[in-house]
């Protein structure tokens, strides 16, 4: 499988938890000059706007996925947020960064939602 194909997979499987969790997708794969941010969803439970980086991995050969969200890669994602929230003229409510590791198996998969995983 390639890398595209993989992150594509990890996305779709990350999206139907959110969805099966109360969350409220509303944009997948935001692009800006910034950067990029995965999914943008609503917590319909906290009232959240939620920004979620999601790393999918089939083995832990290079580390948890949660290590490859780097330094520069969070500052990229917190650029693209305020963008994000500029363009959109997003007010008065409460947004979170979260991370999403999506464990892929042979035979099935896992998912850690690491809610607030950067405060």
């Amino acid at each position: 499988m390639q890398l595209k194909e993989l992150g594509d997979l990890g996305e779709n499987i990350a999206c139907d938890y959110l969805q099966n969790h109360e969350y409220q997708i509303i944009e997948r794969n935001f692009k800006c000059r910034q950067g990029e941010i995965d999914v943008i969803a609503a917590d319909l439970q906290k009232k959240e706007l939620v920004f979620i980086e999601i790393k999918t991995r089939t083995s832990l050969n290079y580390g948890l996925p949660s290590e490859a969200v780097t330094k520069k890669k969070r500052e990229h994602i917190f650029k693209s947020i305020e963008y994000y929230i500029y363009k959109n003229h997003i007010r008065n409510i409460a947004i979170r960064l979260d991370v999403m590791e999506i464990y892929l198996y042979r035979s099935s998969n896992k998912v850690n939602h690491i809610k607030k995983a950067f405060i």
